[in-house]
């Protein structure tokens, strides 16, 4: 049901974004923010997501069942994304909030905390219980976002996502509240 649904959010004083379910014919774009924005904080060598398999073909990699991404546009361009799917090694009832990038144009608009809300909310529609995140040092809004929404800090890594240059982890329950 949230695949074919598209949110436009217009803010005061502020551009609009559009909010909607990948499509095939925007994998060349989520692909490269995922790789123009990751290496501006550190995030371009070994052990980062920037080289998972599926940054080329992200629409087929959150095709199925208990997965979901979604693409932020502005001005008719994809501008970031980000999305959910089952923790890798990880507890059942476990997703992961991945890949969620967006190029510097689209930052201070509140497609941030849009985006995050969609996927805390389809996580829960998914049937998740609990969703984890992982980052680094210095993306330091992304993480006041992440605690902003209800994330609380761990002291280490869950699963195995094979991120190893990440060093900073979250956890949010998802009961509604």
């Amino acid at each position: 049901m949230h695949e074919h649904a598209s949110v436009s959010i217009h803010q005061p004083m502020q551009e609009s974004f559009t909010i909607r379910a990948i499509e095939p014919r925007d994998n060349p774009a989520i692909a490269s923010v995922i790789r123009s924005v990751m290496p501006d904080f550190g995030a371009g060598g070994e052990g980062f997501a920037i080289h998972d398999a599926e940054v080329d073909d992200m629409h087929a990699a959150y095709a199925g069942l208990h997965a979901a991404y979604f693409v932020v546009e502005m001005d008719g361009k994809v501008m970031g994304g980000a999305g959910v799917a089952a923790l890798e090694g990880g507890e059942e009832g476990v997703c992961e909030l991945r890949k969620m990038y967006f190029l510097p144009a689209l930052r201070g608009h509140g497609a941030g905390r849009a985006l995050m809300a969609r996927c805390l909310e389809t996580a829960r529609e998914l049937g998740y219980r609990q969703c984890y995140i992982e980052t680094l040092t210095g993306m330091d809004a992304a993480q006041a976002l992440y605690m902003k929404s209800g994330f609380r800090r761990l002291d280490g890594p869950m699963g195995s996502t094979g991120h190893f240059g990440c060093d900073r982890f979250y956890l949010r329950d998802l009961a509604v509240s």
